[in-house]
């Protein structure tokens, strides 16, 4: 046997063995599914209890008791224990009810108002491991709990956000649906036709899978026949046509800089890079940072009007009391001072328990993790997306208004 025909048979037992591996996981990840989600099941959200419902509403409990004493908002559903459990559909209907009669606007509305911008928010990262569809998809689920109209946008082809989210692609997006259809060079389709309604009130999303790497293969076609612009705007006129439909846009982008990461950065108001603090991952940052500030420069001279209202660094994945990984945060902290946010956020056991079974820590039950550990990975997540929405109302104009 020759060492060609050699080689040969070797590939091709590679490939062999890499589909018939592929095929084995998709398999047993279908067979997960179906024994946790049967094919007509639906994720819902769970009803919140009092204390969660006041502290979304941005209320004292017991002003929330009051509320329903004296009839001013509507009653809801209580448990044997005579306890309420609120609805996202309730909380809603109070938002309305007491931004009518709130001192200042936007108590309870907090999205925009008129003459606000729509807010597209990018997350991410050169590397993967470093907390960036954990990060999108607890901050997408949080503005739309805390009242803003949300749209999130899953642009990976991995297709985690999506998954977190009850979507399984190789099943439930076999015709496409994501948003490589709106954004496609032939015959695209309108955006609202792939945005779909999640079970979280307040939460569409537009799901991702494989086919979003076609907009990286058709692209260099593409600039070579309509030069850059091609690309670079094709998310940013896609969101134009719902822009008003929505307050604030979060991208969960590819963990690479190709031709999608730089169209939702051409489309992004704000841009929040994840970092896991360890050296390692700064020096694949410190690579990540310079080739995005060279080909933003290239997309700027091709005519793209590119222009951040923010940009922070956010620390994931903090071990806490980890002398290394605090001083690495320290380290950044002094080198790009207020860029990096004031909170961080916790490794913990909590959400990666609550991944397992599909769900972020706030579709999670309390009662089914350890309360100090539960409590700790909530007050961290809480602490980080209420610091990016208080950007969100810096960058609307409003300062030191309740976000």
């Amino acid at each position: 046997m020759s060492d060609t025909q050699h080689n040969n048979e070797a590939e091709q037992a590679l490939d062999f063995a890499i589909s018939r591996y592929a095929e084995l996981l998709a398999t047993n990840l279908h067979a997960q599914r179906a024994a946790h989600f049967p094919p007509d099941a639906r994720k819902t959200m769970r009803s919140l209890t009092s204390g969660e419902a006041a502290e979304l509403l941005g209320v004292d409990h017991t002003y929330l008791r009051k509320l329903h004493r004296e009839g001013r908002i509507h009653e809801v559903e209580t448990t044997a224990g005579s306890h309420r459990r609120y609805t996202l559909d309730d909380l809603w209907q109070i938002r309305q009810t007491l931004e009518k009669t709130a001192k200042k606007p936007g108590s309870y509305l907090p999205g925009r108002r008129e003459g606000d911008e729509l807010q597209v928010i990018s997350v991410v990262n050169f590397k993967g491991g470093s907390g960036k569809t954990t990060t999108a998809a607890h901050l997408a689920q949080r503005l739309a709990l805390r009242g803003y109209r949300v749209l999130a946008i899953d642009l990976d082809p991995q297709a985690s956000l999506s998954a977190l989210h009850g979507i399984q692609p190789e099943i439930d997006l076999m015709e496409g649906g994501t948003l490589y259809d709106a954004v496609r060079y032939d015959d695209p389709v309108p955006i609202r036709q792939v945005i779909r309604h999640s079970y979280i009130r307040g939460l569409d999303l537009i799901p991702g899978n494989l086919e979003l790497m076609e907009f990286e293969h058709e692209t260099p076609a593409a600039i070579q026949r309509g030069g850059a612009r091609a690309f670079f705007a094709r998310v940013r006129d896609a969101l134009a046509e719902v822009e008003d439909d929505y307050d604030v846009v979060i991208i969960d982008c590819p963990p690479q800089l190709g031709f999608l990461t730089m169209s939702a950065l051409s489309a992004s108001s704000g841009v929040l890079v994840t970092v896991h603090p360890q050296m390692l991952d700064l020096m694949s940052m410190s690579q990540f940072l310079r080739m995005t500030a060279d080909l933003l420069g290239v997309i700027r001279d091709a005519g793209a009007n590119l222009r951040f209202d923010w940009l922070r660094f956010l620390p994931t994945r903090y071990k806490v009391g980890d002398a290394p990984q605090t001083e690495v945060i320290a380290f950044i902290r002094g080198l790009f001072g207020r860029s990096v946010l004031t909170n961080h956020m916790v490794e913990s056991t909590a959400i990666s328990d609550a991944g397992l079974t599909k769900q972020t820590l706030y579709e999670a039950d309390r009662k089914d993790f350890t309360r100090q550990t539960f409590d700790r990975a909530m007050e961290s997540m809480n602490a980080v997306n209420d610091e990016i929405a208080e950007l969100i109302q810096q960058t609307w104009g409003r300062h030191g208004e309740k976000a």
